[in-house]
């Protein structure tokens, strides 16, 4: 075999963040990404139960997500144990399951090439969310991860958004330039946004303007999102475009398995009501 034939072999073995989430997603016929936010008022023991209450809700939903999404707050709360406690958490996801931290990081270049050290290196994830204040040349730190995801927060779910994500820049919202800005400074195709499920008029402009975008939507359950019209704003057939996140909803119901499998269900209903698209008929490139 000569070098560059064992070049192409080895660039072929490469899995990406996306390429995962596609095969997750495909295997288990769903959009479901599951918040992994533990809340010390309602789950006793510190993080010794925090870690005990995921694990048992890792075993009974990984064959209904297609993605597990812990949020670095509900764990920094612990004190240094909670990312000890973390760590531990993400190694009862099976393999086949990407793991995304959902930790907003934001600042100059060289202090995002320690976030993303941290997250993609020392804590292995397979994919974070970030913001855009910064510019390009912060995102670009992320970015050049070119087997991990990076979601950059673009329009939220809070009432609150409209103070800076609407005001006008040039001809269009801000938010708008947020979700231009994530796609210049993406040259590996490996950057998506964040739209709150609250908002599918929003979700769905910028899903005009960028239809190969990925789409990661929060908000659903205590948020209020309208998780049928955000789904059909943002899905395009690929599984990739639409991760649909839930917390509270299915990690503090009486019958976690039982919630996780009915938003699935509600989640791949939307999707196919979305011009007829079905999850395991798509293509599964970006």
């Amino acid at each position: 075999m000569n070098s560059e034939t064992a070049d192409h072999q080895n660039e072929s073995a490469v899995v990406t963040y996306f390429d995962k989430l596609r095969a997750a997603s495909v295997a288990r016929d769903s959009l479901l990404c599951i918040g992994l936010d533990p809340d010390p008022k309602v789950i006793r023991g510190g993080v010794e139960g925090a870690v005990d209450f995921c694990r048992t809700l890792i075993h009974a939903t990984s064959d209904v997500a297609c993605c597990y999404k812990p949020n670095a707050a509900f764990w920094e709360q612990y004190g240094p144990r909670g990312w000890e406690g973390l760590a531990t958490v993400k190694k009862f996801v099976p393999p086949d399951i990407p793991v995304l931290l959902d930790c907003k990081r934001a600042d100059v270049p060289n202090t995002m090439a320690a976030y993303a050290s941290a997250v993609f290196e020392a804590m292995e994830f397979d994919a974070a969310t970030v913001h855009a204040y910064h510019g390009a040349d912060s995102l670009s730190v992320f970015a050049r991860y070119s087997t991990r995801g990076v979601y950059v927060v673009c329009h939220t779910s809070n009432p609150g958004r409209a103070d800076l994500q609407h005001l006008r820049c040039g001809q269009e919202p801000l938010f708008m330039a947020v979700a231009d800005l994530a796609v210049r400074s993406d040259n590996v195709g490996k950057m998506g946004v964040v739209l709150g499920a609250t908002a599918p008029n929003e979700a769905a402009a910028v899903r005009a303007a960028f239809p190969k975008l990925p789409f990661l939507l929060p908000g659903i359950g205590r948020q209020g999102g309208d998780v049928d019209a955000a789904v059909r704003a943002s899905f395009t057939g690929d599984p990739a475009s639409c991760l649909v996140a839930v917390v509270a909803a299915i990690m503090y119901a009486d019958d976690p398995r039982g919630a996780a499998m009915v938003w699935r269900d509600r989640l791949r209903r939307a999707a196919e009501q979305s011009n007829g698209h079905d999850l395991r008929s798509r293509p599964t490139s970006r």
